[in-house]
């Protein structure tokens, strides 16, 4: 038995680990961009989805646009809102663009 290696022995074993390494490297990157940008997005639709579905008739919200108002109505996708203190100013939008909810104090 030969206790050393060729020279063609020892390129091939280099070159496969040059390869395996390439590939770990590839998928450490896509991991630290899973963990920079994809889960932080995510969890921030999430937690919009859920300040949306918990709209209720009463609480003050604003629009994505920068109006503050009142809910009226709500429905499965949209709200009706009510808008300054003019009793006429209804306008039906979706929930979708909604910003933030303020829940009306329980004094």
């Amino acid at each position: 038995m030969k206790l050393l290696l060729t020279e063609a022995e020892m390129a091939a074993g280099q070159g496969a680990a040059s390869m395996i390494s390439m590939v770990v490297m590839v998928v450490v990157w896509f991991g630290i961009m899973y963990f920079l940008m994809i889960r932080p997005q995510r969890k921030e639709q999430k937690k919009k989805a859920a300040l949306v579905n918990s709209v209720e008739v009463g609480d003050s919200i604003l629009t994505t646009s920068g109006f503050y108002g009142i809910v009226i109505d709500v429905t499965d996708e949209d709200v009706i809102v009510e808008f300054g203190n003019n009793k006429n100013c209804r306008i039906p939008m979706k929930k979708a663009a909604i910003e933030q909810v303020e829940k009306p104090d329980s004094e």
